[in-house]
């Protein structure tokens, strides 16, 4: 297979891309975080919480890293403008929306910083989806298989 001579990554292509790479460095510390809590004073004193608990902890770190690996290949994907991108962008958006609307209605942090990380959210999958379903630079620019 050879690839086509695609477009470069520029203009409004930089936005999207921009807030996929601080996302990575955001699920990246996050993962970072939670990883660091597993140290043994730590996983003793988790031992006495109850199994539920420790099940919706290892669900919620299971599904950290999950979604940190989902983003570190779509930013691989990305600068290598596969065309894989454009629906792969789109359900980032859309899943990244979904862990918004998560947070904001189970979390138990204050209702300013779960509004703000759900508008964030929110707007970028209203910018960004229509754009990449539309544009025509975003379909000259992700050509390689």
């Amino acid at each position: 297979m050879t690839s086509l001579p695609a477009q470069r990554i520029s203009g409004w292509l930089l936005a999207p891309l921009a807030w996929l790479l601080v996302s990575l460095l955001s699920r990246t510390l996050s993962v970072v975080y939670v990883a660091a809590l597993q140290a043994p004073q730590i996983l003793a004193a988790a031992g006495k919480l109850p199994l539920t608990t420790l099940f919706i902890w290892s669900l919620s770190f299971a599904l950290a890293l999950g979604i940190w690996y989902y983003t570190l290949w779509l930013v691989i994907a990305f600068f290598k403008r596969r065309h894989s991108v454009i629906k792969h962008y789109i359900i980032w958006l859309l899943v990244s929306l979904l862990l918004a609307l998560k947070v904001f209605a189970f979390s138990e942090i204050s209702d300013m910083l779960a509004v703000r990380q759900l508008l964030f959210a929110l707007l970028a999958a209203a910018l960004f989806v229509p754009y990449f379903k539309r544009s025509q630079r975003v379909k000259a620019t992700f050509v390689n298989p």
